[in-house]
């Protein structure tokens, strides 16, 4: 079946994708969106399960919302009203059989870790920084070249000493990763964690007054699961007749004279305007007829993402922690992060009940990928009984989620690699690269919405803006502007 059409088509419906929808659609566009997936959302998508004991919610993994842009509190805002809801914020890490605050509070530390090991880290970091200082006046008197960290673990043992690199940042991030530190790219530590200082977080700890109100303190969440965002703007759209079509993924983009003519969508082809894709930057590759350049080929096949095993447990008790969500560096605990969906919104769980979404990191195709669902039950409780967390008879139900393409893998090759694939895709005048997996960055939900709304404007003025841009300033991830109801 041909046909031709003339709206602008969008392959993927998570944040980026979906932002595109709804930012094209009040603009007066018609869109097709298409999703291989049986509903909206994405990686940001909120799962429904109704059982007896009520209706049980739960996002993948937690999806606080922050952003400097005022634009996207407000879009946000409008389009949930009352069900747009602040949450104040409570999340620990677990190392070495104690709890820690996150973000590090350095009295906490100091009082859990005990003095010996606090006075290794205070030398360590105070090694760190005094070969840092030495280092600058070295290249002030042109005796040294500038040396930059080569990898992820280079970058935190230089910033905070071996002893507080290894409490919280080296373990965690090998073990989300599965591959050694030195091995990771130091662009990772630049995104996430380059403007983390210590003397910031003593500054917070002496001086508890004053100062801006960030989103380590509180964050915006919808108050159904972040799901919503995205189910109300595939019906907003819908509403003003543009096409959602879900289980469905494109088999092939034509393109001729550096432009796509049309897309495969299984049993029909589609001839749009322009192609906004967040569908994986490697699948995206693999589509184009002709085909990509054989250095295109090459660079996408040496790209890596991380996969994810989810457990979703439905609980018969009123409450597991008040945390939202618990990191678990330690590598002898099978899994990495627990969320408790009841401490995000009361709505997100029946009344007296609760529940647990457990991540585990793995590779699709791994031990951790093919086990199933009541062997992986069985090694997180372990360890949730031993912590007293939870007891056996008190889980309702257990439900295991599956999602391939998950982290994109800064390994010390990626920038190349990425950098070969864009080039060509941005080479075609009607086809957007957006979102985590289409740009193969590691973007939070607002980043990843902020480059939806720039492929939109791309198409509505007929100009490439710059993706690339969105996110990658140097300061810390957790701060942001947070609207205040004063």
């Amino acid at each position: 079946m041909n046909t031709s059409d003339n709206s602008i088509l969008i392959l993927g419906a998570g944040p980026a994708g979906m932002a595109s929808a709804w930012e094209l659609s009040r603009a007066g566009k018609q869109v097709t969106v298409i999703e291989k997936a049986g509903q909206v959302g994405g990686l940001a998508k909120t799962y429904v399960f109704n059982e007896p004991q009520g209706t049980f919610r739960v996002d993948n993994g937690p999806h606080r919302f922050f952003s400097k842009n005022k634009y996207l509190y407000d879009m946000i805002g409008d389009l949930l009203g009352e069900k747009w809801i602040q949450v104040r914020r409570l999340t620990r890490f677990f190392v070495d059989g104690k709890f820690y605050y996150y973000p590090v509070r350095f009295r906490n530390v100091l009082s859990q870790m005990g003095i010996f090991k606090a006075n290794k880290m205070i030398r360590d970091y105070s090694i760190e920084h005094v070969k840092g200082k030495v280092n600058l006046l070295r290249q002030g008197y042109g005796r040294q070249e500038k040396k930059k960290p080569k990898n992820f673990e280079d970058f935190v043992v230089a910033r905070f000493g071996r002893t507080l690199a290894e409490f919280n940042m080296i373990n965690y991030t090998e073990k989300i990763w599965g591959i050694p530190a030195k091995e990771i790219s130091v662009d990772w530590a630049d995104q996430r964690i380059a403007g983390l200082s210590i003397w910031a977080a003593l500054r917070k700890m002496l001086i508890k007054k004053g100062g801006p109100k960030t989103l380590v303190d509180t964050f915006y969440y919808p108050s159904l699961g972040s799901g919503l965002v995205y189910e109300t703007m595939s019906k907003k759209i819908q509403e003003k007749g543009s096409e959602v079509l879900l289980n469905a993924q494109p088999t092939r983009i034509v393109h001729e004279n550096g432009s796509v003519i049309s897309v495969d969508v299984e049993t029909k082809t589609i001839r749009p305007r322009s192609v906004i894709s967040s569908i994986p930057i490697t699948r995206s590759v693999e589509l184009f007829d002709p085909v990509a350049p054989e250095a295109v080929r090459q660079a996408a096949k040496k790209l890596r993402f991380r996969a994810q095993v989810y457990l979703f447990l439905t609980i018969d008790k009123e409450k597991v922690t008040y945390d939202n969500w618990v990191y678990f560096p330690d590598k002898e605990v099978p899994f990495g992060r627990i969320t408790e969906m009841k401490n995000f919104s009361k709505e997100m769980c029946p009344k007296g009940r609760t529940s647990l979404f457990i991540e585990f990191f793995c590779f699709e195709g791994d031990e951790i990928w093919n086990a199933g669902k009541e062997k992986l039950f069985d090694m997180a409780m372990e360890w949730l009984e031993k912590l007293k967390f939870l007891r056996r008879e008190e889980v309702l139900n257990i439900h295991m989620i599956k999602e391939p393409d998950a982290y994109p893998i800064y390994d010390l090759e990626y920038a190349a690699n990425v950098k070969v694939i864009t080039e060509w895709l941005d080479s075609f005048e009607n086809f957007f690269a957006i979102g985590r997996p289409g740009r193969f960055r590691y973007t939070n939900q607002d980043h990843s919405l902020e480059m939806g709304i720039l492929a939109a404007r791309s198409v509505l003025e007929g100009k490439r803006y710059e993706v690339d841009s969105v996110g990658s300033g140097s300061e810390y991830f957790e701060r942001g502007y947070v609207p205040t109801n004063n």
